[in-house]
């Protein structure tokens, strides 16, 4: 049975495609992320996971857009990679961010079309107690 990816696998995941060279392809990073999670996942299930899609896909377009590195020495050479991963992982958080915008948006709309007040929306969560159980049992 294939393992399912957690939270800082998923996390592991999108780091690599940030500081990716050269050619991307699914079946490269299947590869790749096997030695960083400890088993080789499909390609359907890292396609399956939108954070890891998304990472892909922009990704993907940044290769194609032609960014060609220089020769430079290996200190440079760190600093580079390390440049170029922060950014990637920049412009992939602000489309996540503006995603998320949108979102909201819709829901601010959608709460004011349903005449929800800000104070409603703004409530605290309610307490759950996961106790009570024993709680009773003792009485």
């Amino acid at each position: 049975m294939a393992k399912h990816l957690i939270s800082k696998d998923m996390d592991l995941i999108i780091g690599l495609i940030d500081g990716w060279e050269g050619k991307l392809s699914w079946e490269a990073l299947c590869d790749a992320v096997e030695t960083l999670i400890g088993s080789r996942p499909t390609r359907q299930t890292l396609h399956s996971h939108a954070k890891i899609k998304s990472a892909f896909t922009h990704q993907k377009g940044r290769l194609k857009s032609g960014f060609v590195s220089t020769k430079r020495p290996a200190s440079l050479s760190i600093a580079e990679q390390r440049i170029r991963r922060l950014e990637a992982e920049n412009h992939r958080l602000e489309g996540e961010n503006s995603r998320l915008l949108e979102r909201f948006i819709r829901w601010q709309y959608n709460a004011y079309k349903f005449n929800i007040s800000a104070e409603k929306l703004d409530a605290p969560l309610s307490v759950v107690e996961r106790d009570s159980s024993e709680v009773r049992s003792r009485s």
